[in-house]
């Protein structure tokens, strides 16, 4: 893994875990909103960084790594930490080991549940095939879709799939598919999503909630996986910055 670090050291920590597919630079317009107020580290996921050849590992690996980061550099506490996706999946496991201390987390549309084994390969081969086409066809799915969140997707997508491949991609679904959250530690865990993903988010939320009944759900209306914080970074400093002050 790779660590990012924007911001002044001093004031309060921010880790920033990016979703599958896609670099720490997706932060990069949230980090803009918030480098003058948070010591902000963004990490690179193995398999996805930005001119580096690497493999994904596993889940609970990039956990550890990110873990001993913290421990070695930030004194074992994070102020704030959001996840996204795949970045949240992590940072779901990173509570459940409980090694450092984090004050506020949000996972953002964290898949955090297996699926049944004869699931696995095929939906990790068809999501492999669909990153592959973003790489090589970019410009006609932005011609499809026109959009600001697709655009930002798919760069993403150019930026750090020639590192790693379809490769990375596989072992990175075969991880999130074939591991499941079984307990969870944090004074204040925020589960967010919106409702154009709300039948992949709902069943998390009900395994999450078992574990601790008092994490704060947030839906957002009309957003897809990962569109808050593309389409609006505004909003998301925004709660990070009222998270803290609280």
């Amino acid at each position: 893994m790779d660590f990012h670090i924007y911001g002044t050291q001093g004031q309060p920590t921010l880790l920033l875990l990016p979703g599958l597919g896609v670099s720490h630079e997706i932060f990069l317009p949230l980090i803009e909103r918030l480098q003058d107020k948070f010591y902000i580290v963004a990490a690179g996921v193995d398999g996805f960084l930005i001119g580096k050849p690497s493999r994904f590992t596993s889940v609970d690996d990039q956990a550890v790594q990110t873990i001993r980061y913290v421990q070695n550099e930030l004194g074992g506490h994070l102020n704030v930490a959001y996840g996204l996706s795949l970045g949240g999946k992590i940072l779901s496991r990173m509570m459940e080991r409980n090694e450092i201390v984090i004050d506020h987390a949000i996972m953002d549309a964290a898949p955090l549940l297996s699926l049944p084994k004869w699931l696995v390969d095929p939906l990790r081969y068809y999501q492999a095939f669909n990153v592959w086409t973003c790489y090589h066809w970019t410009g006609f799915w932005k011609w499809v879709f026109r959009s600001h969140y697709f655009d930002v997707l798919l760069d993403e997508c150019k930026k750090v799939f020639p590192y790693g491949g379809t490769q990375a991609v596989r072992d990175g679904y075969k991880s999130v598919y074939t591991n499941k959250l079984e307990s969870i530690h944090g004074a204040d865990i925020h589960f967010w999503y919106g409702t154009k993903e709300a039948f992949v988010a709902k069943p998390q939320v009900k395994h999450l909630l078992k574990l601790c009944p008092s994490v704060h759900v947030e839906v957002f209306d009309g957003m897809n996986h990962g569109q808050l914080l593309i389409d609006h970074p505004d909003e998301v400093a925004k709660r990070i910055t009222e998270y803290y002050g609280n």
